[in-house]
Protein backbone atom coordinates (compact mmCIF):
# COMPACT_ATOMS: atom_id res chain seq x y z
CA UNK A 1 0.00 0.00 0.00
CA UNK A 2 2.32 2.76 -1.27
CA UNK A 3 -0.02 5.20 -2.37
CA UNK A 4 -0.29 6.25 1.24
CA UNK A 5 1.83 8.98 2.32
CA UNK A 6 2.70 7.34 5.80
CA UNK A 7 4.48 4.63 3.59
CA UNK A 8 6.61 6.93 2.05
CA UNK A 9 7.71 8.54 5.27
CA UNK A 10 7.90 4.93 6.89
CA UNK A 11 10.55 4.25 3.34
CA UNK A 12 12.24 7.46 3.95
CA UNK A 13 12.98 6.56 7.93
CA UNK A 14 14.64 3.63 7.03
CA UNK A 15 16.51 5.04 4.40
CA UNK A 16 18.03 7.68 6.55
CA UNK A 17 18.64 4.98 9.58
CA UNK A 18 20.63 2.79 7.09
CA UNK A 19 22.54 5.86 6.46
CA UNK A 20 22.71 6.50 9.94
CA UNK A 21 24.46 3.05 10.57
CA UNK A 22 26.43 3.93 8.19
CA UNK A 23 27.89 7.22 8.42
CA UNK A 24 30.38 8.73 11.47
CA UNK A 25 28.29 10.26 14.27
CA UNK A 26 30.87 12.55 15.29
CA UNK A 27 34.61 12.94 16.13
CA UNK A 28 36.57 13.21 19.25
CA UNK A 29 39.19 15.48 18.74
CA UNK A 30 42.14 15.30 21.19
CA UNK A 31 43.57 18.48 22.88
CA UNK A 32 46.47 19.06 20.15
CA UNK A 33 43.59 18.99 17.88
CA UNK A 34 45.76 17.20 14.91
CA UNK A 35 44.45 13.82 14.95
CA UNK A 36 40.40 12.69 15.25
CA UNK A 37 38.86 9.57 16.71
CA UNK A 38 36.02 8.34 14.05
CA UNK A 39 32.78 7.87 16.22
CA UNK A 40 30.67 5.58 13.98
CA UNK A 41 27.55 3.33 15.63
CA UNK A 42 29.34 0.44 15.15
CA UNK A 43 32.35 1.95 17.29
CA UNK A 44 35.21 4.41 17.24
CA UNK A 45 38.28 4.06 15.64
CA UNK A 46 40.87 6.00 17.02
CA UNK A 47 43.81 7.55 15.59
CA UNK A 48 46.44 5.78 17.39
CA UNK A 49 45.18 2.44 15.92
CA UNK A 50 42.55 1.04 18.80
CA UNK A 51 39.36 0.57 18.35
CA UNK A 52 35.96 1.30 20.84
CA UNK A 53 33.07 -0.68 20.45
CA UNK A 54 29.40 0.93 20.01
CA UNK A 55 27.44 -1.48 18.82
CA UNK A 56 24.67 -0.95 20.64
CA UNK A 57 23.94 2.18 18.84
CA UNK A 58 24.22 -0.12 15.76
CA UNK A 59 22.11 -2.41 17.21
CA UNK A 60 19.21 -0.24 17.97
CA UNK A 61 19.19 1.58 14.57
CA UNK A 62 19.04 -1.91 12.69
CA UNK A 63 15.99 -2.64 15.00
CA UNK A 64 14.53 0.91 14.36
CA UNK A 65 15.25 0.41 10.41
CA UNK A 66 13.55 -3.04 10.41
CA UNK A 67 10.60 -1.83 12.46
CA UNK A 68 10.27 1.14 10.11
CA UNK A 69 10.20 -0.73 7.07
CA UNK A 70 7.97 -3.71 8.59
CA UNK A 71 5.61 -1.11 9.28
CA UNK A 72 4.76 -0.33 5.93
CA UNK A 73 3.21 -3.57 5.06
CA UNK A 74 1.01 -3.70 8.18
CA UNK A 75 -1.57 -1.57 6.12
CA UNK A 76 -4.32 -3.89 7.31
CA UNK A 77 -4.03 -3.30 10.78
CA UNK A 78 -3.87 0.86 11.28
CA UNK A 79 -3.57 0.53 14.78
CA UNK A 80 -0.64 -1.55 15.09
CA UNK A 81 0.86 0.74 12.21
CA UNK A 82 0.01 3.33 14.89
CA UNK A 83 1.52 1.13 17.94
CA UNK A 84 4.67 0.71 15.72
CA UNK A 85 5.19 4.44 14.85
CA UNK A 86 5.54 5.49 18.70
CA UNK A 87 8.05 2.18 19.34
CA UNK A 88 9.86 3.10 16.69
CA UNK A 89 9.75 6.70 18.12
CA UNK A 90 10.60 5.51 21.11
CA UNK A 91 13.79 3.65 19.93
CA UNK A 92 15.34 6.87 18.56
CA UNK A 93 14.87 8.88 21.74
CA UNK A 94 16.43 6.06 23.13
CA UNK A 95 19.31 5.48 20.47
CA UNK A 96 20.06 9.54 21.57
CA UNK A 97 20.49 8.79 25.17
CA UNK A 98 22.80 5.76 24.62
CA UNK A 99 24.64 8.31 22.35
CA UNK A 100 24.94 10.86 25.28
CA UNK A 101 26.22 8.20 27.53
CA UNK A 102 28.42 6.93 25.05
CA UNK A 103 29.41 10.37 24.85
CA UNK A 104 30.14 11.00 28.02
CA UNK A 105 32.47 7.96 28.90
CA UNK A 106 34.20 7.93 25.65
CA UNK A 107 35.26 11.83 26.21
CA UNK A 108 36.45 10.69 29.95
CA UNK A 109 38.10 7.58 28.49
CA UNK A 110 40.00 9.05 25.29
CA UNK A 111 40.25 12.72 27.10
CA UNK A 112 38.87 14.80 24.09
CA UNK A 113 36.52 16.90 23.18
CA UNK A 114 33.62 15.62 20.87
CA UNK A 115 32.42 17.30 18.04
CA UNK A 116 29.16 16.24 16.62
CA UNK A 117 29.25 15.06 12.55
CA UNK A 118 26.26 15.78 10.70
CA UNK A 119 24.47 12.06 10.87
CA UNK A 120 23.74 12.75 14.48
CA UNK A 121 20.59 14.59 13.22
CA UNK A 122 19.05 11.97 10.73
CA UNK A 123 17.41 10.46 13.68
CA UNK A 124 15.59 13.53 14.95
CA UNK A 125 14.51 13.94 11.61
CA UNK A 126 13.08 10.28 12.04
CA UNK A 127 11.45 11.26 14.77
CA UNK A 128 9.51 14.07 13.03
CA UNK A 129 8.84 11.77 10.06
CA UNK A 130 7.50 9.14 12.75
CA UNK A 131 4.92 11.59 13.75
CA UNK A 132 4.03 12.80 10.58
CA UNK A 133 3.41 8.98 9.75
CA UNK A 134 1.27 8.47 12.78
CA UNK A 135 -1.14 11.80 12.71
CA UNK A 136 -1.32 10.35 8.63
CA UNK A 137 -2.42 6.69 9.86
CA UNK A 138 -4.65 7.39 12.66
CA UNK A 139 -6.21 9.96 10.60
CA UNK A 140 -7.04 7.05 8.16
CA UNK A 141 -8.00 4.94 11.23
CA UNK A 142 -10.84 8.02 11.97
CA UNK A 143 -11.78 7.77 8.77
CA UNK A 144 -12.69 4.40 8.52
CA UNK A 145 -14.66 4.38 11.97
CA UNK A 146 -16.72 7.41 10.54
CA UNK A 147 -17.36 5.76 7.81
CA UNK A 148 -18.57 2.72 9.53
CA UNK A 149 -20.88 4.90 11.71
CA UNK A 150 -22.82 5.66 8.86
CA UNK A 151 -23.49 2.30 7.64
Amino acid sequence: MIQRIQSVYWLVITVLLVVTMLSPVGFFTESGGAFDDVFKPMGVTMAAGGYQSTWGLFAILLLNAVVAFATIFLYKNRMLQVRMSVFSALLQIGYYVAVGVFIYMLKNDLSAAFRPGWALALPFVCIVLNYLAFRATYADEVMVRASERLR
